[in-house]
């Protein structure tokens, strides 16, 4: 027994919630960070990594802090399907939104693992699994740094887990940093369809406090009388319900397939689509109201967000840096790349936010991406994560297929076959959707 206990979760939550609160009246009294737009639960994350035990120490959180991010993400996914539209145009953006994500994703880790054979190896002498470290922090997030550098430690690779874990640590600075100048420089050209123009900001959106009551907007409706049950204990109760089911299909599906490491947050959205499935079979399809569950879900980003910033443990290589800071810069351009020219000539409505969301996601993790995002996008209106959530029920077995793959590649001395049919991929995946768009805005024009 490691001595954890409910107490220690309070104690977790506690802390957070003190620093989202401290947030909160940063936005609010200190005009550098209005004019950043800074979210509170970001410098609620970068407070607690500040203070925190991997830094002064002055705040001690349990041991297992870093585990909420997991559970919370589940949630976040878990509540998507009930706030929904299930329309054609959302159909349409999914398929656009699936063969960009594939298609990124592939490339980044195809293209970083060459790139580690033929440029950092004979350069720097480098070992020829050097370069996908880059994808494995950046694209993959901690999560992957943890599962790729773990399996090529117990083969002898002992540097592996601090690479991984110092690109995923840079990249998250990277994504949050580019997040806000990328949120400026889209306000002031005029790009964002959710965001106004920073000089024409209303003064709620500046400080982050609505302080006329009559302007408040409702956060949902009641869907049940106070009398049976109080409308957000059932929200709360259907939601901890679906993460519930996918943390017991998550657990059998990883024992009868350990190979698989199949994601909690993914199986949590399979959940939600079977239990809005179930409203319909039962003609309930109200029984929830899409509002009230958003700011459930929306709380729960924000907490995500917090816990996963203060939860970050740099790892810095020092036997590495010149060949890491080379691979850091050429990663950053890799992903410039990706938002200035491909994803506008990929998605027609809304592709800054769409770039936005991808940019966090590429250099760091899918809660990175939903971290940015709301600073362009803070009441999720332009329907990213709905289509990224649909797009994601096809784009994780080649997730799941790459953490997998690149360790088995790397052992067995195939990172260049690796690399070649992975980058191939992508921009077979990238290809296609430019393509169409190129030629619908010229039918349209």
């Amino acid at each position: 027994m490691d001595g954890f206990t409910p107490f220690d979760v309070v104690m977790d939550i506690g802390w957070i919630s003190v620093l989202l609160i401290v947030g909160n009246l940063m936005r609010r009294f200190i005009p550098w960070f209005q004019k950043l737009l800074i979210p509170a639960p970001i410098t609620a994350g970068l407070l607690g990594l500040l203070l925190g035990p991997n830094g002064l120490g002055l705040i001690q959180f349990s041991e297992h802090f870093g585990d909420y991010a997991t559970i919370l993400i589940a949630v976040v996914f878990g509540a998507l399907p009930f706030t929904m539209n299930f329309d054609a145009k959302v159909r349409q953006g999914a398929r656009t939104m699936w063969s960009y994500s594939v298609g990124m994703y592939l490339a980044q880790w195809g293209f970083f693992a060459l790139l580690g054979v033929l440029l950092f190896a004979p350069l720097f002498g480098t070992p020829d699994w050097f370069g996908i470290m880059l994808p494995v922090g950046f694209v993959g997030g901690f999560g992957v740094a943890a599962a790729v550098g773990g399996a090529l430690d117990s083969a002898g690779m002992t540097e592996a887990t601090s690479l991984g874990f110092t690109a995923a640590a840079v990249g998250m600075f990277s994504a949050i940093i580019g997040g806000v100048i990328f949120a400026r420089w889209g306000s002031k050209r005029g790009h964002t369809n959710e965001l106004p123009r920073l000089d024409q900001l209303p003064e709620e959106m500046r400080t982050g406090i609505i302080s006329l009551p009559g302007q408040r907007p409702s956060v949902g409706r009641a869907t049940t009388s106070p009398s049976s049950i109080e409308p957000i204990a059932l929200h709360i109760a259907v939601l901890t319900v679906t993460i519930f089911l996918a943390n017991i299909l998550t657990n059998w599906l990883n024992e009868t397939f350990p190979a698989l490491s199949f994601p909690l947050f993914a199986m949590a959205f399979l959940v939600g689509l079977a239990g809005v499935g179930a409203l319909h079979l039962l003609k309930a399809p109200h029984y929830l109201d899409t509002k009230l569950m958003g700011s459930v879900s929306g709380a729960s980003t924000d907490f995500l967000v917090a816990v996963g910033i203060a939860s970050i443990v740099p790892a810095v290589v020092a036997s590495y840096i010149v060949p890491l800071i080379i691979l850091f810069l050429v990663g950053l351009a890799f992903c410039l790349f990706l938002f200035f020219y491909v994803a506008p000539r990929t998605f027609d409505h809304g592709w800054f936010e769409r770039a936005v969301f991808s940019w966090g996601w590429a250099t760091a993790s899918v809660a990175t991406g939903i971290a940015v995002l709301k600073i362009v996008d803070p009441e999720m209106r332009s329907g990213t994560l709905e289509e990224f959530g649909m797009a994601y029920v096809g784009f994780a077995p080649f997730e799941i297929a790459a953490a997998i793959l690149a360790p088995i590649a790397i052992i067995a001395g195939l990172v260049w076959l690796f690399g070649g049919v992975a980058l191939i991929a992508g921009l077979v995946m990238l290809i296609p959707p430019i393509l169409a768009l190129k030629k619908s805005r010229a039918t349209t024009s």
